[in-house]
């Protein structure tokens, strides 16, 4: 019997693909090959037309318990080269592929996230969380720091302080405090994770799809430049848009709903 792969990913006739992060027996912990599929899984569905948003989960009962320790124990035998090269080769291909992406993501935290797996849910656009689940930033507690982007994805969702009381700390978060300092976007009951996750999902990828991927980049280039570059920026995305099919199709919409009120 053949294994099972480490990452699944299936997209549905609404164009929500779901990649699922695939080792429960080890709460999803990633090794090499699973964070070379994960990446994979994002670049392909970046080029297909068929994919609208993007949801991320883990099998079982966990999200992510971060980098399998069984694995992370050959990297004393690295020297520290090597040790950078795991990161910068590999585990950090997930981040940039994520920038990359045009397509909303949405991660659907079923269960514990820890160290890199807390981070892997921080890249995506918005987290919804099921009640049980707990976030944690945890590698203080084995002396290391985050090396795939948390201290850079953190202070931007919940600013300086409180990121650095959770670096520092590594204390676990349950779901009612993660939403009130908005780590995530909402919570729900655990056996509505998946339903509230693709209904989001679907909402959005009924929009026009050109302007949803313009949104996206308009929020995250915005935080590194200036207004008067922001607003250079998204007139020149307007101009673009108002010759799309949607916004045509928007508008006269729109007029038919208005002669019909008078």
């Amino acid at each position: 019997m053949p294994a099972e792969p480490p990452i699944r990913f299936d997209t549905d006739a609404d164009g929500i693909g779901t990649l699922t992060l695939n080792r429960p027996e080890q709460l999803n912990a990633f090794d090499l090959n699973m964070i070379d599929a994960w990446r994979a899984a994002l670049e392909r569905a970046e080029v297909d037309d068929r994919v609208k948003v993007i949801v991320v989960t883990g099998a079982g009962r966990g999200f992510c318990a971060g980098g399998d320790f069984e694995e992370m124990a050959k990297f004393s035998e690295l020297d520290s080269l090597e040790r950078k090269n795991f990161l910068y080769r590999h585990v950090h291909l997930i981040a940039l592929a994520i920038e990359r992406m045009e397509k909303p993501i949405i991660a659907a935290i079923n269960g514990p996230a820890r160290g890199a797996g807390c981070d892997m849910a921080l890249m995506c656009d918005l987290r919804l969380m099921a009640q049980s689940a707990t976030l944690a930033e945890s590698y203080i507690n084995i002396g290391l720091i985050a090396g795939d982007g948390g201290a850079w994805f953190l202070p931007r969702l919940i600013g300086s302080a409180r990121a650095l009381e959770l670096l520092w700390t590594g204390r676990v978060v349950a779901a009612e405090e993660a939403e009130r300092i908005g780590m995530v976007n909402r919570v729900v009951p655990d056996a509505e994770l998946m339903n509230a996750t693709r209904e989001l999902a679907r909402s959005i990828a009924a929009k026009p799809q050109q302007a949803v991927r313009f949104f996206r980049r308009a929020v995250y280039q915005s935080q590194s430049i200036a207004l008067s570059t922001h607003l250079d920026m998204v007139s020149s995305h307007m101009a673009v848009l108002e010759d799309t099919p949607e916004h045509r199709a928007g508008i006269a919409a729109f007029r038919g709903r208005s002669r019909g009120a008078k």
